[in-house]
């Protein structure tokens, strides 16, 4: 295809236009539905991310840490002999089906599917059952990570794109997540959901009208080329910015991503909230378990030296705990204050607790000093590998939100190291886990 462009290019006269497969699937999207500042779900078979656009780029907030939700259903499909695109296959069978328990694997703003497809290929229940537990289970995790990003954000807009959004189930899950929430979900026409040529061509487009084309001498392909590498020279709009209308030391009352959080002047009541697009059985068991571990590692943090708010009582689903004054570290990034949470956090690690969800959302500067929050997505744990993902959902956030990443990234690895012996080992493994990004 590189050599047919190239090509065509001398032969019409024309300028040469290199386009990002990803970023083209986000431009026709946003041009099919009308939406301006989305939270962008791009479900396909190679690629699970959520994606916003910030600076002059579509920063990547969270993604698979191992294949794409595509490539997972496709894999199941084929272990039970279901013809290719499994996709439509599973969703048919899906229809007669109820639930099974399967692994539900969300880390901050990451997610994985491998030990999803693997339970489900070994399960012994009728296949319609396993068809709607696979597809509730992937779809809801799909429905979480967009979730927190809409939290982080501020955002009002949803915006589904690849193949996988073709399914109507997941379509209706979205779309109950985002009117819980007060925000819109966009999708395309099915024929600009997958892969398609106008996708291509109309981004071709709009970057040629920008200014941007590439020498023919300087062009190749790249197959490592990820979405937030590409500057985005064609929008000149600001990004939506969430409206701050208090200090988080006013604020009484708060919406996360999954619970709704009472403040009074000394105490905090944390409610997991049923959430309607989640199956019940699958939102029941992991608001217990979820509830249940995080007052556990709050505690057992705090015995370790780690900075954590003092749990008062526990209910089913409910934590009541210290109110912890100050600013959260998205709202007051600075070096010194980065590197005061890399400290945080190889104490953390030094306790053998991984946070799980470790973004600037979670991390509170209380008098210079760093305080963790929020631990329903932590687990006990000394694997090299848990502490990495930890790392990573922390730098990705980072990333998609800041300016300058590497000053602030270099603090908190100065900070990191200072507490925690297994720093170098654990920052290795990062940049592992960054390398397996899927890149389009």
């Amino acid at each position: 295809m590189a050599t047919a462009a190239r090509s065509l290019a001398i032969g019409l006269g024309v300028p040469l236009v290199g386009v990002n497969h990803c970023v083209a699937h986000i431009e026709i999207g946003r041009y099919a539905t009308g939406c301006s500042d989305p939270v962008v779900l791009y479900a396909s078979g190679a690629n699970t991310q959520v994606i916003g656009y910030l600076n002059k780029r579509y920063r990547i907030f969270g993604e698979t840490l191992d294949i794409g939700i595509g490539n997972a259903i496709d894999k199941f499909a084929r272990s039970k002999g279901l013809p290719h695109p499994g996709g439509p296959a599973i969703e048919e069978l899906a229809r007669k089906g109820g639930y099974v328990d399967l692994p539900y694997t969300v880390k901050g703003m990451d997610l994985a599917f491998s030990g999803l497809v693997s339970a489900a290929r070994e399960c012994r229940a009728p296949i319609g059952d396993v068809c709607y537990s696979l597809q509730e289970t992937a779809f809801a995790m799909c429905c979480e990570v967009t979730e927190r990003a809409l939290a982080h954000t501020g955002k009002e807009e949803v915006l589904l794109v690849g193949g996988v959004g073709a399914n109507s189930r997941f379509e209706e899950m979205l779309s109950q997540m985002c009117a819980d929430r007060g925000a819109k979900l966009f999708v395309p026409e099915r024929k600009y959901l997958g892969d398609n040529g106008a996708m291509i061509a109309y981004t071709g487009k709009i970057m040629l009208e920008s200014g941007y084309s590439v020498p023919l001498e300087e062009s190749y392909v790249n197959p490592s080329f990820r979405s937030d590498q590409v500057e985005v020279t064609w929008r000149h709009d600001d990004p939506g910015e969430r409206i701050r209308d208090k200090p988080l030391d006013q604020i009484t009352r708060a919406t996360g991503a999954e619970a709704e959080v009472l403040l009074g002047d000394l105490f905090v009541e944390k409610r997991r909230v049923r959430k309607l697009y989640r199956q019940q059985e699958l939102d029941d068991r992991l608001i217990a378990e979820r509830t249940r571990a995080e007052a556990r590692l709050i505690a057992s943090s705090r015995k370790e030296g780690v900075p954590t708010p003092v749990i008062q009582d526990i209910t089913g689903t409910t934590i009541r705990m210290e109110r912890i004054y100050g600013s959260l570290l998205k709202d007051s990034l600075s070096p010194g204050h980065l590197e005061e949470a890399g400290r945080t956090v190889g104490k953390l690690h030094t306790a053998g607790i991984v946070h799980g969800d470790l973004t600037t959302s979670n991390l509170i500067m209380r008098e210079e000093r760093c305080v963790l929050i929020d631990f329903g997505l932590s687990l006990a744990s000394s694997e090299i590998e848990a502490r990495g993902v930890d790392l990573h959902v922390l730098f990705q956030t980072l990333e998609s939100t800041t300016d300058n990443f590497s000053e602030l990234k270099e603090a908190f690895t100065r900070g990191y190291e200072h507490t925690f012996s297994g720093a170098a080992e654990v920052l290795g493994r990062e940049r592992e886990i960054e390398k397996r990004g899927r890149y389009l």
